[in-house]
């Protein structure tokens, strides 16, 4: 039996070359931050100019900026379907409805459903969810259930950012869980996810796993509360707050989501991990209300491009080259495919991803791979196809062809002029839609509108 000391004397008398292949790097950390309801134009990186976002800015500055990055959908929790499964949300039942949890029976992510964090947990990962889960309720749904080690957040689509609660006048319970724990924890709600995700990073750096740490932030996601607002918390009668907010508070919420990635930031360099982990920010869907979506047109429930289009930017220093940009189409479902082939795990055959690697594009290895991609939404009966520069949009019952590349705010409607793209792509639409589970009856939407998709008007 070998001493320590002779085993290192052994290893010291080495050729370098033969210990590095006997020690193989391990994997990078990743940490993904998603916000909520942040528009393609909110951060000054893409167009804001009434204030700053220095440090979201800086992920793109330093790594590549996906120019035609798009989520799942144009509403939050089939977004996050999408994110867990790698796959188009309405191959489930809990992605259909829009949002979840409004129908008369209990629907989320199945907890026997292959996840994001289940195949990188085993693949040797750490996995952390701070923030929004919004993938129904527990006992039968929880981010604990489906691949997650550690959970601090809510479990719903939104929450008072000081009550934490999702019932304002003070009647409600918090929905802050640290665990399967209500926790009483006091404080603006961003700064408190903040707070729990440097702490994971300051505990990943005294273990020896690699840390996913998917860190979902509920800002700028409506109740209109700024760090500051604490007294105005007891004043908003609805968690919608439909009659509050201002230019003013959204930029105040967006600042506090800025500040609080460069926290995130500033934990990875104290700990010395900048340079091995991958750092991906993006967003759920489109802006609403107070948003920016310039140059696109549409919000939030939108599948105009203002609805879908998100910022989208990943850094990994030393291997993605600073301030570069693809235009490579990017969806949510792609995060799981590109973690796992970084990482070294695989999907599970049994449910493979519908999305695609995105480090090749990242990494400047590749031209944008071609590529179809495809959405619905019940509310408006609303269906889209994007297949390079060409989009097919029909909103209740109205057809439209649009060139992205010239038309940004898609106001040219090309269909007639291109008739046989246009029946092409609603032809791969249709097929497309074979694929997937209708909705139910009962799958509730913001609006209920419409004859059908795709109607035809020839």
């Amino acid at each position: 039996m070998f001493s320590r000391r002779a085993f290192l004397g052994t290893a010291a008398a080495l050729p370098l070359a033969a210990r590095v292949e006997a020690a193989p790097a391990r994997p990078p950390h990743i940490v993904f931050i998603m916000a909520d309801d942040l528009g393609y134009a909110d951060l000054s990186f893409t167009g804001r100019t009434e204030y700053a976002t220095p440090h979201i800015d800086s992920i793109a500055e330093q790594g590549c900026f996906f120019s035609d990055a798009y989520a799942n959908s144009s509403v939050c929790s089939p977004t996050r379907m999408a994110l867990a499964t790698g796959r188009y949300q309405y191959r489930l039942r809990g992605g259909l409805d829009e949002p979840i949890g409004g129908g008369p029976e209990p629907v989320g992510l199945p907890p026997e459903h292959p996840t994001i964090a289940s195949r990188l947990r085993e693949a040797g990962y750490r996995t952390v969810l701070v923030g929004k889960w919004h993938l129904g309720s527990p006992p039968r749904f929880s981010p604990l259930l489906s691949g997650y080690d550690r959970f601090f957040g809510i479990h719903g689509g939104g929450a008072d950012y000081f009550t934490h609660s999702q019932s304002m006048q003070g009647g409600g319970s918090s929905d802050l869980y640290d665990g399967s724990s209500v926790t009483d924890r006091h404080g603006y709600l961003t700064e408190i996810l903040t707070e729990r995700a440097v702490a994971e990073i300051d505990l990943a750096a005294r273990t020896r796993k690699p840390l996913f740490l998917s860190l979902h932030y509920t800002a700028p996601h409506w109740p209109w509360e700024g760090p500051e607002d604490e007294a105005l918390a007891a004043q908003i009668k609805s968690l919608l707050n439909y009659d509050g907010g201002s230019d003013s508070t959204f930029a105040k919420m967006v600042q506090a989501l800025d500040k609080g990635v460069g926290k995130v930031l500033a934990a990875l360099e104290a700990q010395g991990m900048s340079q091995d982990t991958i750092v991906v920010f993006t967003s759920d869907n489109g802006g609403e209300r107070f948003s920016k979506v310039w140059p696109f047109d549409g919000m939030k429930g939108d599948l105009l491009e203002g609805g879908i289009r998100v910022p989208m930017m990943m850094r990994w220093p030393g291997k993605i080259p600073p301030g570069s940009r693809t235009a490579q189409i990017a969806m949510t479902m792609d995060y799981m495919p590109t973690f796992l082939a970084t990482a070294g795990g695989s999907a599970d055959p049994a449910f493979p991803s519908d999305g695609i690697n995105l480090m090749p594009a990242a990494l400047g290895q590749s031209a944008p791979a071609p590529r179809t991609v495809f959405w619905r939404y019940k509310a408006g009966e609303q269906a889209a196809a994007r297949s390079g520069d060409w989009k097919m949009l029909s909103v209740n019952g109205h057809e439209y062809l649009f060139n992205l590349a010239d038309d940004k705010q898609e106001r040219a409607n090309l269909k007639d002029s291109n008739p046989e793209l246009f029946r092409k792509l609603k032809d791969e639409w249709r097929a497309w839609n074979e694929t997937m589970l209708p909705y139910p009856d009962n799958s509730p939407s913001y609006s209920s509108r419409g004859k059908g998709y795709l109607a035809v008007h020839d």
